[in-house]
């Protein structure tokens, strides 16, 4: 009896414990289902609230008046205000500055000496080709003596051997002295030449002793005192320089390789340089010189811009900022440029559209109108732009539509002077 007692208590004891972890996975699954109701319920509680706010607070848009105007492409560049021609007056002998008789802004005609080198040394030297010359006629003229009196000995001799009077060798002797003689006639005939070449040099160094203006002009700069020495051995030294004409000037710009395949001679260019910044001087392109200058791997070339300085108001040297119109479209229907580049959240793509040829330069773009209040896509085609401006050749568009450049958000609408953190 006991020992079947045992067995059944032992099995009635293993069923209750059985129990509680069958019950524990539906509870856990309940639990989680819970938390996962909540987390939903809260995100759209936080997706409603945003909705709200958004219908609440609608978005304002920035626009800008479509007008009929230039639009203008430039290429900007800074320059050098220089005269057209400007001669350098160098000296060609060396020697001591004697006399002075030019200065800053000396005007100057062609010819005028404007310094003297001490010419004592180079006159001394034309005293000594004179006398080398004089010495070489006068040997001429005695060598040609010689030579009468070679002649005479020699047919006298050739006269005297007919007759049996001399011997042979006496005739032979007197034709070499002749020949002699003539021989010696072009030697003198040669030095002669020499000495008055050697004198024409000497009086050419002298010449060189005036420093001249070799043309007309306003003397621009002065390197030159009394006193100096000036030395000419290895190098022409740069007295004076002298501009042609100061009412003509040009401007020496480096425009980039980048922007150098727009510019045209002809092309219209303005500029202003900073002793008047209220003034607008206008110019014209006058050359595009080829050659390329490289500082440090950046590529420029010079762009000269002619212009009229009448006033003499532009100064050698001075700093010029200078605007080169390449393109240039007058009294055309014009957009802001900010206006094709805005699209609204939310806009559909850009589909195809139908362009100019591309000999007129068409290019496909859309901007929005502001219709009551809300943007509406219009296509339109666009030709040439500045960076501030495009010029539309095709589209719905009038003088004084609305064209939508950006949109703010309801807070800055309401303040739009209140400022705006920036995210960290």
């Amino acid at each position: 009896m006991n020992d079947d007692a045992a067995p059944k208590a032992t099995g009635i004891e293993t069923k209750p414990e059985s129990q509680p972890i069958a019950r524990s996975a539906p509870r856990s699954r309940r639990w989680a289902v819970l938390i996962a109701a909540l987390a939903l319920a809260t995100i759209g509680m936080a997706a409603a609230i945003m909705l709200l706010r958004q219908r609440a607070e609608p978005v304002a848009y920035t626009s800008a008046a479509v007008t009929r105007g230039d639009v203008t492409r430039v290429v900007s560049t800074s320059g050098t205000v220089n005269p057209e021609l400007t001669i350098i007056v160098g000296s060609y002998v060396s020697g001591v500055i004697r006399e002075q008789f030019c200065d800053y802004n000396t005007r100057v005609k062609k010819g005028q000496v404007c310094a003297k080198i001490d010419a004592r040394p180079f006159q001394a030297a034309v005293d000594q080709a004179k006398a080398a010359l004089a010495t070489a006629k006068a040997q001429l003229v005695k060598d040609r003596a010689t030579l009468a009196y070679a002649k005479i000995s020699f047919e006298r001799d050739a006269g005297l051997l007919a007759r049996g009077i001399v011997s042979q060798d006496t005739v032979d002797s007197a034709k070499s002295a002749y020949g002699q003689a003539q021989a010696q006639i072009e030697v003198d005939r040669a030095t002669v030449e020499q000495r008055a070449a050697e004198l024409a040099t000497a009086q050419v160094n002298l010449g060189y002793t005036d420093i001249v203006s070799p043309v007309e002009g306003t003397v621009v700069s002065r390197n030159v005192t009394i006193g100096q020495t000036v030395a000419a051995s290895f190098q022409t030294p740069t007295l004076f320089l002298i501009a042609t004409d100061l009412t003509k000037m040009q401007v020496d710009t480096n425009v980039s390789e980048s922007d150098i395949g727009a510019v045209r001679q002809g092309d219209r260019a303005t500029f202003t340089v900073e002793a008047f910044a209220n003034r607008v001087f206008p110019g014209t392109v006058v050359q595009v010189r080829q050659a390329p200058q490289s500082v440090q791997n950046v590529v420029t070339y010079d762009v000269v811009i002619g212009v009229a300085n009448d006033e003499l108001l532009l100064k050698p040297g001075m700093t010029a900022t200078t605007r080169i119109v390449t393109a240039e479209r007058n009294d055309v229907l014009r957009v802001p440029v900010q206006a094709l580049r805005f699209t609204p959240p939310g806009a559909p793509a850009l589909g195809p559209v139908a362009t100019k040829p591309a000999s007129q330069g068409g290019t496909a773009g859309r901007v929005f109108v502001l219709d009551d209040g809300r943007p509406k896509q219009v296509r339109v085609t666009t030709g040439l732009d500045d960076d501030s401006y495009a010029e539309v050749v095709e589209g719905a568009l009038r003088p004084g539509d609305q064209v939508v450049v950006g949109m703010r958000t309801s807070t800055s609408a309401r303040d739009p002077a209140a400022p705006r953190l920036l995210p960290r």
